[in-house]
């Protein structure tokens, strides 16, 4: 699973791209809400904790950036004004939650002690290749189904950490993957897709990129559920490739990479290429 403690005054990063991604958020949360935001009857109390955890957090740790309107009516971003009603009962506390931060929020319960950990909220609008509809109310098991060897390596870890998640022991993860495509909202299925034209070691730098998640999680304290966020960094393949340690430790992480993670994430046509660019972006810095 690959877990770090985490430390809750870097729970919420902020990044130059605030503003843009924002702006990509509130675009899918008018244009495409059900696809982007979901929640299963009865989650709105563990809504309203992750609301009030972040009407706390942001503005003492980004004092320069946030700042509380009134008595928590809303939440004002001081750069461009943009303001946040904090008590908009037409929305879900989470919808209000996920208009404040880059990151996706997800909430994952138990019905009762023993039972399986399900999804039952979330303002999702940067998935990396799933979509909410497809993973709403389903337990972590359905969820991560398509993930190689879940079952058989994972799948027993990940349900006694969700069950034993303690409310002081917060962590964080990463993941990555190479796409062949920009966008921050994609939902489509996991899985190889042929590019037209195909690609090749002469343009992978600039057709190909790199994303990351940086996903945390916290149990929360009054409510008992467990907030799962997702931070999405991208850049193109061309930035990874102008330093040459790391463009050889992703080659050399592709080479190791097995068929069924690389057909998992949509790899298996795009490595040859991607990894004779960075190869050969690595030996021409490095000379």
């Amino acid at each position: 699973m690959g877990l770090a403690g985490l430390d809750l005054g870097d729970w919420i990063q902020i990044d130059g791209h605030y503003a843009a991604e924002m702006a990509e958020k509130q675009r899918l949360l008018t244009d495409r809400h059900e696809a982007v935001f979901g929640a299963l009857p009865g989650s709105e109390a563990m809504g309203a904790e992750v609301l009030a955890l972040l009407v706390g957090h942001l503005p003492r740790r980004y004092g320069e950036r946030f700042t509380v309107e009134g008595d928590d009516e809303a939440m004002i971003e001081r750069e461009t004004g943009r303001r946040v009603a904090l008590r908009d009962l037409g929305l879900h506390p989470l919808d209000r939650a996920g208009r404040l931060v880059q990151e996706d929020l997800c909430l994952m319960a138990s019905a009762a002690e023993g039972e399986p950990y399900r999804l039952v909220a979330a303002s999702l609008c940067f998935p990396s290749r799933w979509a909410l509809a497809d993973k709403l109310g389903r337990p972590l098991s359905a969820i991560h189904g398509p993930v190689p060897a879940y079952e058989d390596k994972l799948a027993g870890a990940m349900d006694r950490f969700f069950a034993l998640l303690k409310a002081d022991r917060p962590v964080w993860r990463t993941n990555w993957s190479i796409h062949d495509d920009p966008a921050l909202f994609q939902p489509s299925a996991h899985g190889n897709r042929p590019l037209d034209p195909p690609l090749s070691a002469g343009d992978a730098g600039g057709r190909m990129f790199l994303r990351s998640e940086r996903q945390t999680l916290r149990r929360l304290p009054v409510t008992g559920a467990i907030l799962f966020t997702i931070r999405t960094y991208q850049c193109r393949l061309d930035a990874v490739a102008a330093e040459p340690a790391r463009a050889a430790i992703l080659a050399d992480a592709l080479d190791a990479m097995p068929p069924e993670t690389l057909a998992y994430k949509g790899l298996t046509g795009h490595r040859p290429a991607v990894v004779a660019y960075l190869r050969a972006a690595a030996a021409v810095a490095g000379a």
